[in-house]
């Protein structure tokens, strides 16, 4: 009777231990197939749709002083080949960023247009940061983040060349 007794609790314990191995198992895979899919590549940016405005040759020789600027517009070309370093840096870091680009800003690009782009842009990198920084944050909304700051400067870069377009329209004399 005791031979039969520890013979069905040891296979009742084998059977019991097997099938919590394989889920154990499966929920690990779960985790990293879940951290994998979390992953915003390259790729991933690669395919966020957005219009894309330039700097026109004029509003280039006028930005060429203009170092904030400069520094963003690389860390805009290092964020679309998937380099988040600079904006899930601490955020006393970006502020200050932010506050040297809205000083350093010349004279010329004192206008309301171009001042309410600069506050659009400081909110979606400050926002960006947030969704970088955190870890409960879904891969959709750091992607929306993603395209929230490249919307912004391309509308920065398109404003500046409204503006240098209108100046010059103003300086042409009727005959």
């Amino acid at each position: 009777m005791k031979i039969t007794a520890i013979t069905l609790f040891l296979c009742s314990f084998l059977i019991l231990g097997c099938s919590n191995d394989k889920k154990v198992t499966s929920d690990i895979e779960a985790i990293e197939s879940h951290n994998n899919d979390n992953k915003i590549t390259a790729k991933t940016i690669e395919n966020i749709k957005y219009k894309d405005y330039a700097l026109s040759p004029e509003a280039e020789t006028f930005v060429v002083s203009w170092t904030q600027y400069q520094e963003l517009s690389k860390q805009i070309g290092f964020l679309k080949k998937g380099d988040f370093s600079f904006f899930n840096d601490d955020v006393a870091v970006l502020q200050e960023f932010i506050k040297g680009f809205k000083a350093s800003m010349p004279n010329e690009f004192r206008t309301n247009p171009i001042t309410s782009r600069n506050a659009i842009i400081e909110t979606a990198l400050l926002k960006l940061n947030e969704y970088l920084t955190l870890d409960n944050i879904e891969k959709s909304d750091k992607i929306l983040g993603i395209k929230e700051v490249f919307v912004a400067f391309s509308n920065l870069n398109y404003q500046i060349n409204k503006k240098l377009e209108r100046d010059m329209y103003n300086d042409i004399q009727p005959e």
